[in-house]
């Protein structure tokens, strides 16, 4: 028996047009030049529906490859100013990388992520594509995007369990009490 339909996932019409996501798109990639140019980014609120606080994020591309991933899960900036901050964190402060460079900037591919509001979930009711999702117990949290077990052909399970690994718990934490949530993403990019 399949569960009941859950309406606050239902695929919506895209949120934002296509000006307000070139918009965005360039405000992340001048927030990155301006932090390596050392300069001041003049961030006023473009529209009332771009200053709405949202949750967001940043994942930078160089040459086809993984560059750098920050972002916010919870609206605490309005959405120009998350964007610009997950911007330059995803270019300077990824831990995974080594800072971006002047020569990399150039090649950049940015990709933002808007995301809606985290709602608990089953796991049993967790849609591929459709779903990112957020684990916690204790001191412990993992998210991982809902385009990211398309990228790697997981399925639902080893989509729980990526989510389990990021958050530094045992793969079956999801079994075993720790906190599902999920939300979905207005996923856009620069063109390729």
């Amino acid at each position: 028996m399949s569960p009941p339909h859950d309406d606050r996932f239902s695929r919506l019409p895209d949120e934002f047009s296509p000006d307000e996501r070139n918009l965005l798109l360039r405000l992340a990639h001048d927030a990155i030049a301006a932090s390596l140019d050392q300069r001041e980014l003049s961030l006023d609120p473009p529209s009332a529906h771009l200053a709405e606080p949202r949750g967001a994020f940043t994942t930078l591309y160089y040459r086809g490859s993984l560059r750098g991933c920050v972002g916010y899960v919870f609206p605490v900036t309005p959405l120009y100013r998350t964007i610009a901050e997950t911007a330059r964190g995803a270019a300077f402060d990824d831990s995974r990388f080594s800072p971006v460079t002047h020569d990399e900037n150039s090649e950049l591919k940015v990709s933002l992520s808007v995301l809606s509001p985290p709602q608990p979930i089953q796991a049993e009711q967790v849609e591929i594509g459709r779903h990112g999702l957020l684990i916690s117990l204790g001191l412990h949290r993992g998210l991982l995007l809902p385009q990211v077990p398309v990228e790697h052909r997981w399925n639902r399970i080893q989509f729980l369990e990526q989510t389990c690994r990021k958050a530094g718990l045992p793969l079956n934490a999801w079994q075993t009490g720790a906190r599902l949530e999920a939300f979905t993403a207005e996923v856009f990019a620069d063109a390729k």
